[in-house]
């Protein structure tokens, strides 16, 4: 009976230190919140087109996204950016990532590759402009759309389309 004890022992708790290590609690990794301002600042002074941002955002949104890179300046991976680009993304109160997207080239190329490959889903309408609702293939991610000669815009987030609707409602080129 002692044999089994001991051998029990020599494997259960080698087990449970190596359990206890991998799954003990690391703490928090606090997100990192970014000054988006100085960002559209520079945005808007040098972009070709109206670049929009969110006024009067809900309470408790974090900012965590601001990119503006102009075409041929390097960008993902150290290469050129095919177009002017503005993106800017934010944490809601529930943590969800919500991002605003522009750019004025190539924009198939963009919608498809910031709404992970949405396909058409209908319309939205807001302040009289339409914008094309698009959902990703797992049916996660959804989108809003509004493309105009000079640019396109995009709304993304793992949320309603309500919830894309209110926060495109809040966009605006002007402070």
């Amino acid at each position: 009976m002692g044999d089994l004890v001991r051998s029990l022992l020599v494997i259960i708790v080698p087990l449970l230190l190596i359990s206890a290590f991998f799954t003990r609690n690391l703490g928090d990794h606090p997100v990192k919140e970014v000054d988006w301002r100085p960002v559209l600042t520079l945005a808007r002074s040098q972009a070709p087109y109206p670049v929009v941002a969110p006024v009067n955002l809900p309470p408790g949104w974090r900012p965590v996204q601001a990119t503006w890179v102009r075409t041929g300046e390097p960008y993902l991976n150290g290469e050129a950016s095919p177009r002017n680009l503005w993106k800017l993304g934010f944490l809601t109160s529930d943590d969800v990532f919500v991002g605003l997207i522009q750019g004025d080239l190539k924009p198939d190329d963009l919608v498809r590759d910031e709404t992970r490959e949405g396909t058409g889903d209908g319309q939205s309408v807001l302040g009289g402009q339409t914008w094309e609702r698009l959902e990703s293939p797992d049916g996660r991610t959804h989108s809003l759309v509004e493309s105009t000669p000079e640019v396109t815009t995009i709304v993304t987030a793992d949320l309603p389309y309500e919830a894309l609707d209110t926060y495109a409602g809040i966009l605006s080129s002007t402070d």
